[in-house]
C-alpha cells in the first residue's frame, strides 16, 4: 500500500527567524504538516469585545510535567473559542549554531568553531559556566576574549556536552572571531485555539514550534504576543502547500510562556474579541465521526464558521494527531484548497462543545489533514486555570 507522504511544516506558524549574528539562517518551522485556511466566511460571527483586563503574570504549575487539571476538572471547564490569528516574538534558551564561516587569521584561513566540533543545530547554553543570554552576549565574551579559549556547554539532540572553543585575531576587521554564524530568536503568526476565562490564558497551534532543520521543539525562554493583520491567502493544492500571509500590528498585546509538542500557550494582557461565549469542553470519549465546524480567520480579518468532517478517530492518541480533517466547506475548499498554513490552531467545534483544533494537512490531498484533542493541549500547558 502506498504510503501517504506528510508536508513536514508549521501549519500555524508562518515562522522568520531573525538571525543574530548572521545576515541570514534557516527559518523555524514546524516539522510536522501544517496547512491554513483563508477563504470567504460561510457564516460569519458578530466579534464581542471583551474588556476583562487580565493578570500580567499567571503562576506557573511545578509539576514538570505539565499536567495540570485531572479529567474531573476538564469536564467542568468552559473556554472562549480562539479562530483569531496572533504573531509572536520570541527567544530561545541559548543560542543555535546555523552556519560556518572561515576567519582569516595571522597565519591563514581557519574555522575554529569547526574544529572544536561544533556541528550545526547545535545550541550553546552556557559559555565559561554562565548562561547565555543571547547571540550579543556570545559576540561580547568572543570579541572580548583576548584569544584566551572559552568554554561552552551544548546541546545536540538530547545531548548535552562540553567543547572547548579558541577565538582567533582577524587583523582585517581588528577583532577576535570563531567562525559561526548563530540566532537566538524568532518569530511568526498562528492560530488560537482558545482562552480561558478570567485569566486570559491561551493555547494555539495544535503543535509545537520546532526548528526547520533538525525537527526539535525550540526552547523558548520568553516570548511577546502581537495583534495581526491576515492580508492575503495562497490556495494549497497537492504538492503544494498554501498558506495566510499577514504583518504584525504595533504594540504588544500579551507573553508567549511556552512551547510543547501539543501546542503553544501565553496570556493576554486583555482578552480580545471572541466569536460567542465560552464553551464546554468536548473530551476524547465525546468526539463523534461526521459534522463539525472549525473557526478560523482570513483575508477579511473576521473569524468565520467552516464545515468539516472527523473520522479516524485514534482515542489513545497523546499527541497532535488525534483524528482526521476532511474540509467539506465548498467556499473554503474554492478559496484556499483546504487547509493552510496559519490555519493550525484553528477551533474544531462538535455538538456545542470546543473538541480540539486543526495541526496538520497531507500534502498530496490539502482538504485532508489532522486534529489533535482538545485535552493534548490542556494537560501540556503548565498554568494554572482553576
Amino acid at each position: 500500500m502506498k504510503k501517504i507522504r506528510i508536508w513536514k511544516l508549521l501549519c500555524c506558524f508562518l515562522l522568520m527567524l531573525a538571525v543574530a549574528v548572521t545576515a541570514t539562517a534557516p527559518a523555524a518551522g514546524q516539522s510536522t504538516p501544517e496547512k491554513e485556511s483563508n477563504v470567504p466566511c460561510v457564516a460569519a460571527f458578530a466579534m464581542r469585545k471583551k474588556t476583562t483586563t487580565v493578570p500580567q503574570t499567571l503562576v506557573l504549575d511545578a509539576d514538570t510535567n505539565g499536567t495540570v487539571l485531572s479529567p474531573e476538572e476538564l469536564e467542568g471547564l468552559t473556554l472562549y473559542p480562539g479562530g483569531m490569528p496572533f504573531g509572536v516574538k520570541f527567544f530561545t534558551e541559548g543560542v543555535t549554531v546555523v552556519g560556518f564561516c572561515d576567519v582569516e587569521g595571522k597565519n591563514g584561513t581557519v574555522n575554529p568553531a569547526a574544529n572544536a566540533g561544533l556541528h550545526a543545530k547545535d545550541i550553546i547554553l552556557k559559555v565559561n559556566g554562565e548562561t547565555l543570554s543571547g547571540a550579543s552576549q556570545l559576540t561580547e565574551l568572543i570579541e572580548n576574549s583576548g584569544g584566551n579559549a572559552l568554554q561552552l556547554h551544548c546541546k545536540r539532540g538530547k545531548t548535552e556536552f562540553d567543547v572547548t572553543l579558541t577565538p582567533i585575531y582577524c587583523p582585517a576587521e581588528a577583532r577576535y572571531k570563531t567562525g559561526i554564524w548563530v540566532r537566538d530568536s524568532g518569530a511568526g503568526i498562528g492560530t488560537v485555539t482558545f482562552i480561558i476565562p478570567d485569566t486570559g490564558a491561551f493555547g494555539g497551534l495544535g503543535h509545537g514550534i520546532c526548528d526547520a532543520d533538525s525537527g526539535e521543539l525550540v526552547m523558548m525562554k520568553r516570548g511577546t504576543v502581537s495583534d495581526v493583520t491576515i492580508s492575503s491567502v495562497v490556495r494549497g493544492a497537492a504538492g503544494a502547500p498554501g498558506e495566510l500571509k499577514g504583518y504584525f500590528n504595533a504594540g504588544k498585546v500579551g507573553a508567549l510562556l511556552g512551547n510543547s509538542s501539543c501546542g503553544v500557550w501565553g496570556v493576554f494582557s486583555e482578552i480580545p474579541e471572541v466569536s460567542c461565549e465560552a464553551m464546554p469542553l468536548g473530551l476524547r470519549d465525546e468526539i463523534e465521526e461526521g459534522d463539525a465546524y472549525i473557526l478560523s480567520t482570513l483575508d477579511n480579518n473576521r473569524i468565520e464558521r467552516y464545515d468539516i468532517k472527523i473520522s479516524n478517530i485514534n482515542r489513545d492518541a497523546t499527541g497532535s494527531k488525534c483524528f482526521s480533517v476532511t474540509v467539506t466547506d465548498p467556499d473554503l475548499l474554492a478559496v484556499s484548497g483546504g487547509i493552510v498554513q496559519g490555519m493550525s490552531g484553528s477551533p474544531i467545534i462538535q455538538n456545542g462543545k470546543i473538541v480540539g483544533a486543526v495541526t496538520h494537512v497531507l500534502i498530496n490531498d490539502p482538504a485532508v489533514g489532522y486534529g489533535i484533542f482538545i485535552e493534548n493541549m490542556l494537560v501540556n500547558m503548565p498554568v494554572l486555570v482553576r
